[in-house]
């Protein structure tokens, strides 16, 4: 069974495999695979219309499936490699060890954005952006700069103690747990933090940076913890809805999954929690 880690607790060897396997993935061109994915559904999501990754009930669900399969990809270059995930209620700083050399790399040119240190950074070679909104083939952060301040664990419990999953009008404009936490409404949460990254984190082509999948990772298991605290509580809507995804409908691109089959992470993964005190 797959475990995933705190990056904070990751030793030495476990995030230079995890780099590796990245890197790895990026030279045959299987990585920005997913970029492109990515980009494409969020670019074809609408407040209007077909909504299947974001803005709509099935973010959640999507995505787990969209970290499954990348994961996946990992564990075929290395299987002893997860998904770490980023607790940025917690690690919340330019100086926190997530963005250290020997990690996602941080520091940043600030005309540009340019990473300069770290296995991402233009430099060393082994990165370079195919999928963009612009030529330049350099990875961008600017962290810190487009939000003042990551979100705080009171404002993720506040979003945590909601009890209802989504409502109409399945949008961004909608109330309840799933909206408050990709952040469209209240205060910011997912989003925030892509703003907070800036640079590629806040393009349609976001897991350009690879810190997209443990950003992502957290976001996947505060969806598990409020499972937990709401176990009455499940995913909406459930019948046939236009343009959203429901409970048992296919969940674009794949064509054998439905939301229904990715409700429960414990048939694929488990969270390592000991450092943060959250539910496995």
């Amino acid at each position: 069974m797959t475990v995933r880690k705190n990056q904070a607790t990751l030793t030495a060897d476990e995030k230079r495999a995890f780099t590796n396997a990245l890197l790895e993935l990026k030279r045959t061109g299987v990585y920005d695979r997913y970029v492109n994915a990515h980009n494409y559904f969020l670019m074809s999501d609408s407040d209007s219309g077909d909504r299947v990754g974001h803005r709509s009930p099935s973010f959640l669900p999507w995505h787990r499936r969209f970290l499954l399969d990348f994961e996946a990809q990992l564990q075929k270059v290395d299987p002893k490699v997860s998904i770490p995930y980023w607790d940025w209620t917690v690690d919340r700083t330019p100086a926190s060890s997530l963005w250290a050399a020997d990690f996602m790399g941080g520091t940043s040119r600030a005309r540009d954005g340019q990473v300069l240190d770290g296995p991402f950074a233009h430099s060393a070679g082994k990165w370079a952006i195919t999928v963009g909104v612009d030529q330049r083939q350099y990875l961008r952060r600017t962290l810190g700069a487009g939000a003042p301040e990551l979100p705080t664990k009171a404002e993720v419990n506040a979003v945590l103690d909601m009890a209802d999953y989504d409502m109409a009008p399945w949008n961004s404009a909608s109330n309840g747990f799933r909206n408050n936490l990709e952040g469209w409404r209240g205060t910011g949460l997912h989003n925030r933090v892509h703003v907070w990254i800036g640079g590629h984190m806040a393009t349609a082509a976001s897991p350009n940076d690879p810190v997209f999948w443990m950003h992502h990772a957290f976001i996947d298991m505060l969806w598990a913890e409020w499972q937990a605290r709401h176990p009455k509580s499940t995913y909406l809507p459930a019948g046939r809805t236009a343009n959203v995804v429901d409970l048992h409908a296919t969940l674009p691109p794949w064509n054998n999954v439905t939301p229904s089959d990715l409700l429960d992470h414990r048939r694929f993964y488990t969270f390592d929690t000991e450092a943060t005190g959250r539910p496995r």
